[in-house]
């Protein structure tokens, strides 16, 4: 078995913290050998710690590590012939707080945005803020430019859209979930960042692995979870039309325009997925303590 195991990361957290252990495992069967580019590890922040990281592929196959354009950690493998599993694992410090909120913080027109958040108010493959135009200005046009009205936007989409697996596809984009009025959290969150960026407000894609703290476990299996960034004032701030609730233990994963910028797996091929497998909840007594 091919294992990488990552150093314990240096950063000084200065609040209370919950400890969590995440990680996934993708099982693939494959026909010939087939390239593939997994993105299951967290970003380094400042906000969080990584423990005891590891990456293990069976059957052993060679790994090859790189940062893309957005600096997602990606890992590239070939899978061979047959079944082969990518297991991820890791324990990470996150605050024991939410993610910060502020009904007074104002929208940045374009002219005043840095040039690498330009980016972000653009149409992008699921994100179709120009087909959206119209109805985001007739719906939040009228609200007071700033937090409150992307908060407006995430309550919107919240409830005019019911979440289902299996109601929208690989190649619905937020339109068609728009008018559909189904669809799953990464579908939420295309419509909520069409939406904005309409409005000339910058928002970007996000995923990774958020766990039930502090709030009722889910009925579902554990899954990857999707949310957005919104640039406000002179930073991003988090925002979540899916779940529309302040939440604890969020781990970034991917950042991107869109889905199509962070997918959890990109295969050069057509191998079957046998299975997927999510995890993301508190240990706060790891044994390697």
């Amino acid at each position: 078995m091919n294992s990488r195991h990552y150093g314990t990361g240096a950063t000084q957290l200065t609040w209370g913290t919950r400890l969590l252990r995440v990680g996934c495992a993708f099982t693939y069967r494959a026909e010939v050998p087939t390239p593939a580019v997994f993105l299951v590890r967290p970003q380094w922040s400042a906000d969080l710690r990584l423990n005891q990281e590891q990456l293990d592929v069976k059957p052993d196959v060679p790994m090859r590590h790189y940062l893309d354009l957005y600096g997602n950690r990606n890992t590239r493998i070939v899978l061979p012939p047959g079944l082969s599993t990518l297991h991820y694992s890791a324990w990470v410090d996150v605050p024991d707080r939410t993610e910060d909120m502020d009904d007074t913080v104002p929208e940045t027109l374009p002219d005043g945005l840095p040039d690498d958040v330009l980016l972000y108010t653009l149409p992008s493959r699921y994100c179709v803020s120009d087909v959206l135009g119209d109805e985001a200005w007739s719906r939040f046009g009228g609200h007071l430019p700033g937090y409150g009205r992307v908060r407006e936007i995430c309550r919107h989409v919240h409830e005019s859209l019911s979440f289902g697996y299996g109601t929208s596809t690989a190649l619905s984009t937020a339109a068609d979930v728009n008018a559909a009025g189904f669809g799953v959290c990464r579908d939420f969150t295309h419509l909520a960042i069409s939406f904005c960026r309409a409005l000339n407000i910058p928002a970007r894609y996000v995923f990774g692995y958020l766990p039930d703290l502090d709030v009722p476990p889910g009925d579902a299996p554990m899954d990857f979870a999707a949310w957005m960034e919104v640039w406000l004032g002179d930073r991003w701030w988090t925002f979540d039309p899916r779940n529309n609730e302040p939440r604890k233990g969020r781990v970034v994963i991917g950042r991107g325009r869109d889905a199509a910028d962070v997918a959890m797996v990109t295969t050069f091929g057509g191998p079957v997925l046998e299975s997927m497998v999510v995890q993301a909840e508190e240990d706060p007594t790891p044994t390697w303590r």
